[in-house]
């Protein structure tokens, strides 16, 4: 008999070869139909797999992204058999599950070009392969025994991979014709998978080399039930109306010009506004916490990063270095600011009673992202932080990371961010080698960034092993509309710059000692933000943050002056407007305000002028009637101070 512990402390015993599937049958007929994987003693297993010893186990369905990604690591292989069917010359690459989905690298073989088209006939033989019921079979080999096989079958993808591994530690999993090199997990078997909807077609370097072999990347995702993927599909949809390049052009938010090169956004008039209002924003934001703004230049001397550690982390993926007419120097885009302020910090001397300092920028940098990754604004080689670097004393360390995540809350609450998590990264207690500084500095960050979060009351998860080697983090993690979590910001400590840079303050002792210091953003980067936010409103951003926030409509073009005064007023007020005075009639230019998220329309004519009033239409409650331009003025103002977040309710 083994000992098995379940999440509620509660211990059960079992015959030794019990598997989750048998487990879960034993508790219910309804979880044993949900469960997907099983983790024992923090490992996840397929369910199928004989439990042999005593175990701490927790079992993962659908609503559990353990359980997702065994059923859509095991799509990938459903996928893969599909394939080999279908073109038999077909070598495989690697095949993971991804937060959505999964996808395959394949090489399709001499002459085969996959298209879209091709996609809908793999989606029915994989239907086809489910409903057969194929088990998934795990089976332990040696590292000859694979080498063998996928020499014999002409897997050259395959035998690279092996090559790579330990031996004792190799896996195939099996399911009907096809054999795959695996750790899993992976379902029971195939029938578990009901719908499909392959999504599209890449290319991707083989191991994401670019001197390697280009391969076919096929993207899919899979479901329990076709209903699932019935409403999934429909949120794409939306999500697909809400693509940020999409309403930026409509908006004229933003541009690319392949004169400028590529991955470097231009904002326009409108897009700049959008930017100038979060950034002043920010910083109102920052001054309150006591956060003093500095610049710093877009370029430094290539000394300056390779003392940092950004040069040999960056340097062959950046841009390359830039020389001068002088004889051996050398200067880079930055791809960080960090450096940068540590040299402002060893300006001057620094006591323990300048301490913390907090320097803020928002700061542009530079990285060379391959031309296949560039995305509108999620993915650029040019984007502004809205960086900052704070320098403490280990005894201010808590009390610096709850004002940061007071920023954090300050700023969501503005923006209305809820769907999001945080997830602290700690060092691995098991393996502390790998990471730099001393068990005392480590141990204290840590409590420091955990208390801190519990006293906030920011709910967070916590990872082991997943520190930096330099430092313990909080990432703050933001799903976008299509479902997809980003990391939106970082909160990390470092305890490797102040050695680098040689950074200390005198204590009340007299004594030199190294800073603390803390890397934070508070919104990230401006162009994946914006982006994230243009996706979440559609557009339609709250009033205060719109780059338009009113727009006057004559209904003729005899009523252009008494627009012009309404006009004249809003912006006495400081409100953010226009007059469309143009020759059009009164609809078309209703329908073009619309189209361009302006969510206060004030209709002028004959009794507005006469009565000294205007006409309201408003994206939350459509026609709001006649108004006191006073009285207009001092709601819009009121609600663009408040910040106020208004329900749409009316149709757009």
């Amino acid at each position: 008999m083994i000992k098995i512990k379940f999440p509620d402390g509660n211990v059960k015993e079992f015959e030794s070869g019990v598997t989750g599937l048998d487990i879960a049958r034993g508790i219910s007929s309804k979880l044993a139909k949900e469960v997907l994987s099983i983790s024992v003693n923090g490992e996840i297993w397929d369910l199928t797999r004989p439990i042999t010893a005593d175990a701490e186990i927790k079992l993962f369905t659908w609503d559990d992204q353990e359980g997702k990604h065994a059923f859509w690591h095991s799509s990938a292989h459903l996928m893969a058999e599909a394939l080999q069917q279908l073109y038999p010359n077909t070598k495989f690459g690697i095949g993971p599950a991804i937060e959505n989905g999964f996808y395959y690298d394949i090489d399709p073989g001499e002459g085969v070009v996959l298209t879209d088209k091709d996609l809908e006939t793999i989606e029915k033989k994989m239907l086809e392969l489910a409903r057969q019921k194929e088990e998934y079979c795990r089976i332990n080999v040696s590292k000859q025994e694979a080498l063998e096989h996928f020499n014999s079958i002409n897997e050259t993808y395959k035998v690279e991979l092996i090559n790579d591994l330990e031996d004792g530690k190799i896996t195939y999993y099996r399911q009907g014709s096809f054999t795959d090199l695996c750790r899993g997990p992976h379902l029971p078997d195939t029938s578990y998978i009901k719908a499909i909807k392959l999504t599209g077609l890449a290319g991707a370097y083989w191991r994401g080399n670019e001197h390697n072999k280009m391969l076919t990347r096929i993207y899919g995702i899979t479901f329990p039930k076709q209903k699932m993927l019935d409403e999934w599909l429909v949120l794409m949809e939306e999500a697909k109306q809400r693509d940020h390049r999409k309403i930026g052009k409509e908006m004229e938010l933003f541009t690319f010009s392949q004169a400028v090169g590529a991955g470097l956004p231009m904002w326009l008039p409108k897009g700049a506004m959008l930017r100038d209002r979060l950034e002043g924003f920010l910083r109102k934001v920052q001054k309150k916490y006591g956060y003093q703004q500095v610049i710093t230049p877009h370029i430094g001397n290539v000394n300056l990063y390779k003392t940092s550690g950004h040069y040999q982390k960056y340097g062959k993926d950046s841009f390359q270095v830039i020389t001068t007419p002088q004889e051996g120097e050398e200067f880079m885009l930055k791809p960080m600011n960090c450096p940068h302020h540590c040299e402002i910090y060893k300006f001057k001397p620094r006591s323990y009673k300048d301490l913390p300092l907090r320097f803020a920028e928002f700061g542009t940098v530079y990285r060379y992202e391959q031309s296949g990754e560039l995305h509108g604004l999620t993915r650029v080689r040019g984007f502004t932080q809205d960086d900052a670097h704070l320098f403490c004393t280990p005894d201010q360390l808590k009390e610096e990371f709850k004002k940061v995540i007071d920023i954090i809350f300050t700023i969501f609450k503005a923006l209305d961010f809820k769907d999001f998590t945080a997830q602290v990264s700690l060092r691995d207690p098991k393996n502390t080698e790998k990471y730099i500084g001393t068990d005392e500095n480590w141990e204290k960050a840590e409590r420091a960034i955990i208390e801190a979060a519990e006293e906030k009351g920011l709910k967070t998860t916590v990872e082991l092993g997943e520190a930096a080697f330099y430092g313990p983090k909080v990432d703050i993690n933001a799903k976008n509309v299509y479902g997809k979590e980003d990391t939106m910001i970082t909160i990390q400590w470092d305890a490797l710059l102040a050695e680098q840079f040689d950074m200390y303050y005198i204590d009340e002792n007299g004594d030199k000692q190294r800073p603390y210091i803390i890397h934070r953003t508070s919104m990230g980067c401006y162009e994946r933000t914006l982006a994230w936010l243009i996706e979440k409103y559609a557009g339609m951003f709250p009033t205060w943050l719109c780059p338009e926030q009113v727009r006057v409509i004559p209904i003729s073009d005899k009523y252009n002056d008494y627009a012009a005064k309404v006009e004249a007023q809003l912006k006495e007020a400081n409100i953010r407007c226009s007059v469309d005075g143009r020759s059009e009639k009164i609809g078309y230019k209703i329908r073009e305000a619309r189209l361009n998220r302006v969510p206060y329309l004030l209709i002028v004519g004959a009794k507005e002028e006469e009565e000294q009033k205007v006409s309201v239409r408003s994206r939350y409650l459509g026609d709001e009637g006649s108004k006191d331009l006073g009285e207009f003025i001092e709601a819009i103002k009121d609600e663009i101070a408040k910040k106020t977040i208004r329900k749409i309710e009316a149709e757009e």
